[in-house]
């Protein structure tokens, strides 16, 4: 099968890889480039699992061809940390309770980072919203909720630390 160059930055890292024309995103980003963190759920675009930020905007990673994402700037899971250090948002979720078996978890938390990276101050209503398309069965979502909230405290004091 021919196969097409793609180039796309992930996580900061350039990324050159040759891929089948039919490949999703979520199976180049887990098996050609080993970032496993992003999850695969229904396969359909339901569940959120396979949530990814394309271009500054959450994307479902099973919906998307690989080579859409050609010239593209990519955050999956893996890239939220800064190194050994947890990005606000991975501190609220654990602090808040908002993950227990973790499947959707890397989902929930690319979505919640765009919704803060976009609006740093959300309502619980804009959170519900945001995080509407993600599915989990074991939270019950107000431990979500709390900790996007959470986060976006967090990240707010930190933009204003960042100011002074």
């Amino acid at each position: 099968m021919k196969t097409i160059p793609l180039s796309m930055v992930v996580n900061g890292q350039t990324c050159n890889t040759e891929v089948s024309s039919r490949m999703l995103l979520s199976d180049c980003l887990r098996h050609d480039l080993g970032l496993p963190g992003t999850h695969v759920g229904c396969e359909h675009g339901v569940c959120g699992s396979c949530t990814v930020v394309v271009d500054g905007r959450a994307a479902r990673s099973c919906l998307m061809f690989a080579v859409q994402a050609d010239g593209a700037q990519i955050k999956t899971i893996e890239g939220l940390s800064d190194g050994s250090a947890l990005h606000p948002i991975q501190e609220a979720f654990w602090e808040e309770h908002g993950l227990q078996c973790g499947f959707c978890t890397p989902g929930m938390l690319m979505m919640a980072y765009e919704l803060l990276s976009n609006n740093p101050d959300p309502s619980d209503d804009e959170i519900r919203e945001a995080i509407s398309g993600n599915l989990c069965r074991c939270t019950g979502y107000t431990y979500i909720v709390n900790a996007v909230r959470s986060a976006g405290a967090k990240m707010r004091a930190l933009n204003t630390m960042a100011a002074a």
